[in-house]
């Protein structure tokens, strides 16, 4: 069973390719609903990466996406974030935010985070200064990175070291952190530009056990408050977070529901959990 797509209500409120201006406070989740794709097609010289590809994101989901190599999975994300125009179809954050209109960073701006397989953080910083440079302010007020905190900015620092279990590490410097460590980092810097919206691609890769696991806790706060989409290929730890499940094959939606609906359908079994 795909998904069904409910198109937005009201079309083009307030953005536009040129403006500048994208409020996360003017996100319309009338329906709740904060991510609507319907019939989205991507071409790359004849190959079809996405193929009248149609979901959509509850507010405060966490929905795991899944998929062969090359079912899409990658192009849907860049086309969320605006790093590719679709050939057709239509993408909306929340009721009026039309993503096909807005550049990267105003997709951004307007809370849509996202998190790449290789971490990018900062890494001669410590990790409280990572946290502090990735904080939604005003660059032309915030010029220096000693520039002084508020208390409500420190507290907010605070919160996001303990909910990525960094708060020891405060002072390390960001590239001595293992692996799994610097991966909550780009998280807590993810979530100090407030997101509504997180895209997190192959988060677990490289991880050991125990940090895939802490990987799952954090996930699993972070839903309600946040919406997650979670691209990964490790099947236990999909099984660990997982409440429903989208499946991508060929660029489009093959299947979708709670995982053990999904690991028995014979149209997945055939073309990804199987093979």
């Amino acid at each position: 069973m795909t998904s069904a797509v409910v198109h937005p209500a009201a079309i083009g409120g307030g953005t536009s390719a040129g403006g500048s201006r994208v409020a996360t406070a003017g996100l319309d989740l009338t329906h709740g609903v904060v991510l609507y794709l319907e019939a989205i097609s991507v071409s790359f010289d004849g190959f079809k990466a996405l193929n009248k590809l149609s979901l959509s994101i509850d507010a405060g989901e966490l929905r795991c996406v899944i998929g062969p190599n090359g079912a899409g999975k990658t192009t849907m994300m860049d086309v969320i974030t605006g790093k590719t125009r679709p050939d057709a179809g239509t993408a909306f954050f929340g009721q009026t935010i039309d993503l096909t209109k807005l550049s990267e960073s105003q997709i951004a701006h307007a809370g849509i985070g996202r998190k790449f397989q290789k971490p990018t953080i900062f890494v001669r910083h410590t990790v409280f200064e990572n946290l502090e440079l990735s904080m939604k302010a005003d660059k032309r007020v915030r010029k220096t990175l000693f520039a002084k905190l508020s208390p409500s900015e420190r507290d907010a620092i605070d919160e996001t070291l303990k909910l990525i279990r960094l708060k020891e590490e405060s002072d390390k410097v960001a590239g001595l952190l293992s692996h799994g460590q610097k991966q909550w980092l780009e998280i807590g810097m993810l979530l100090m530009q407030e997101p509504r919206l997180l895209l997190l691609d192959e988060p677990v890769a490289g991880m050991s056990d125990e940090e895939t696991e802490r990987t799952a806790e954090l996930f699993l706060s972070l839903a309600g408050k946040h919406s997650l989409v979670v691209v990964e290929h490790d099947m236990a730890f999909i099984e660990k977070i997982a409440r429903k499940v989208t499946v991508l094959h060929e660029g489009s939606v093959i299947a979708e529901g709670p995982m053990e609906q999904v690991q028995n359908d014979p149209k997945v079994v055939e073309v990804y959990l199987g093979r």
